[in-house]
């Protein structure tokens, strides 16, 4: 049965496989996934941009628009390099419109498939956008199609200022980010021959119509930016992915003016890897600029309060973190589950997630004799993917050759760093407070409860008192 289905897959990838080498610009039919409401809006589109040639040639010629057009509506939503980029994948589209310009049809064809289309479709549209030619394209080409992609997300949202909070007005230049961001995820992408795109020596290998829709398929932000420059620029209405938010909201003390270490497009790519149940909110638990540099402070903010991520920036300028999948608690033990990663924001952009190694995920410490003291994710004591000490603002990042729990490197500058911001984000919806009802004030301050913890004080009433009505 096992061979009956792997002849079965190879049979058809190699299908798929030829048909792209003979026929790359051969594209399925009107794809019919469009709602009556999203045909209308297109239909709408295609009015506005078709008007402007309304008055010229003959009444008998097919209406269509030309690339001015589109140049206009957009305006400075959008990169020129980006419009041009949209208008030459649906000038390619099928069906073959007229000699100038784009048909109703072919808009429709092209952003139906771009919205709502498979991993196959979306491949072959980004063919159609790169090269005027058929068959295969260079790793370079793509590199550069997608750097393009990252900054017109980044120009869009800015446009219609829905960064949801997410500014950094002191760094105005946004392109190391936008690199960053594109080189992520660009390291998906494998080229025609199979190998992974790694260095700049593989930029001349070639990408065919297979190599680009298995990047789309592995790559889910390449879809989902498209989509928000379709909704944001040529649609011009709000656009809100499903089943979570691209941008998180952005919530802070009130009074407190807080300048994050991450911009828009670093908060995007870390949202993009939490479950999608804790992608709407990011809620500010502590911040060192706020709350000073104290592990005193760190244990009492952030203990009890759900899952959290925590990012710091090492002297030698790199931003690194971990995602907490459950409540950071004081106890000599590690804590967690799979869904902990350890990421990389600056030099580079990476994810770490769980290898099944061991179950090292979490772990938060203090006032213990023989075991360490302070926070650390993944790897063992003494030897942790991510620590930060006790001794608040001194921390390590080891991995030789990578960590045991998270297979990350070293993300810090040094093995042995030293810091001086500190953030940590609560995700989703903040916990609810359970009644107060039969209960001290500890029960209701998870800083005083993790402050006495850490003081190797017990709690006395714990475990004497009557139980809860509803229990």
């Amino acid at each position: 049965m096992r061979l009956l289905f792997l002849k079965h897959g190879w049979s058809r990838r190699m299908r798929r496989k030829r048909m792209g080498n003979n026929s790359s610009r051969a594209g399925p039919a009107l794809c019919p996934h469009l709602l009556p409401q999203e045909q209308a809006e297109i239909s709408r589109l295609f009015n506005i941009l078709s008007s402007q040639r309304s008055g010229s040639g003959s009444d008998a010629a097919p209406r269509c628009f030309l690339l001015k057009a589109v140049q206009g509506h957009v305006g400075e939503a959008l990169p020129p390099e980006m419009v041009r980029l949209l208008y030459a994948g649906m000038r390619r589209s099928e069906p073959i419109g007229p000699r100038e310009g784009i048909s109703h049809e072919q808009l429709l064809n092209f952003l139906a498939h771009l919205l709502k289309g498979v991993a196959e479709e979306r491949g072959l549209l980004l063919l159609r956008m790169i090269s005027d030619t058929p068959g295969p394209i260079s790793a370079a080409e793509v590199q550069k199609f997608a750097e393009v992609l990252v900054g017109s997300v980044a120009q869009v949202l800015t446009h219609r200022q829905e960064q949801r909070g997410w500014t950094r007005p002191e760094v105005p230049d946004s392109t190391p980010r936008v690199r960053e961001l594109a080189t992520q995820m660009l390291s998906e992408l494998k080229l025609q021959d199979g190998r992974k795109l790694r260095g700049p020596q593989k930029l001349d290998g070639l990408c065919d119509q297979a190599a680009l829709e298995d990047w789309v398929f592995r790559t889910p932000l390449v879809g989902t930016f498209l989509s928000l420059l379709v909704y944001g620029a040529l649609l011009g209405r709000h656009w809100t992915p499903e089943p979570a938010p691209l941008v998180p909201e952005r919530q802070v003390e009130p009074g407190h003016d807080f300048a994050s270490l991450l911009d828009v497009l670093s908060v995007i790519f870390i949202n993009s890897h939490l479950p999608p149940e804790w992608r709407h909110r990011w809620h500010l638990l502590f911040a060192s600029d706020l709350h000073g540099c104290s592990f005193a402070q760190l244990c009492g903010r952030i203990t009890h309060r759900g899952p959290c991520l925590l990012l710091l920036q090492d002297h030698d300028g790199h931003v690194f973190g971990g995602f907490s999948s459950c409540s950071w608690e004081v106890k000599p033990q590690f804590q967690g589950d799979a869904s902990c990663f350890l990421f990389s924001v600056s030099p580079h952009m990476a994810v770490y997630p769980c290898t099944g190694y061991n179950n090292h995920y979490m772990y938060l410490n203090r006032g213990q004799q023989t075991i360490p003291n302070g926070l650390g994710m993944g790897g063992q004591h003494h030897y942790f993917g991510l620590w930060i000490d006790e001794d608040f603002g001194k921390g390590h990042s080891k991995a030789k050759p990578t960590c045991t729990t998270y297979n990350s490197p070293q993300l810090s500058g040094r093995e042995d760093f030293c810091f001086d911001r500190m953030e940590v984000w609560a995700v989703g919806n903040n916990p609810s407070m359970l009644s107060t009802n039969n209960k001290s004030i500890l029960d209701v301050d998870p800083e005083a409860q993790a402050l006495l913890q850490i003081s190797g004080r017990s709690f006395h009433s714990q475990g004497v008192r009557e139980p809860p009505e509803n229990a």
